[in-house]
């Protein structure tokens, strides 16, 4: 089995953003040999409302939908698209908004897509 290294980091809504308080909403996982680059997100309302009983959840829809479209298409100009390592950059880069990725983690993974959802069932999804 061959592993190849990854690199991810967690997406988290974070209603009141003076606040800090966050709620993990999806992972984005990149992985260079493979030129696999994919989100998954899983938003559960009740926490985040939680946190904050006003939140704009779909404020944070759809900001959470627009990192979904950026790892399956193409999107803006030139230099956006001059590839998946710049891309992943581009979603992972701090930024003070309801939609916050975490520091940038790394593993290794003979299966990114089977990784992306152990990382969700790890780090989003409720517990069983």
């Amino acid at each position: 089995m061959t592993l190849y290294p990854y690199s991810y980091a967690v997406l988290r809504a974070v209603p009141r953003v003076e606040r800090g308080e966050f709620v993990n909403v999806g992972v984005i996982i990149y992985c260079q040999d493979l030129d696999f680059l994919r989100t998954a997100v899983h938003i559960d309302t009740g926490r985040i409302r939680a946190l904050d009983h006003g939140a704009n959840v779909e404020l944070i829809e759809h900001a959470a939908r627009a990192v979904l479209d950026a790892c399956e298409q193409p999107v803006g100009s030139n230099r956006e698209n001059s590839g998946l390592v710049i891309r992943f950059g581009m979603l992972t880069a701090p930024r003070s908004t309801v939609l916050q990725p975490s520091p940038v983690h790394v593993g290794l993974t003979s299966d990114p897509a089977a990784t992306l959802d152990q990382l969700m069932r790890r780090l989003v999804l409720p517990p069983d």
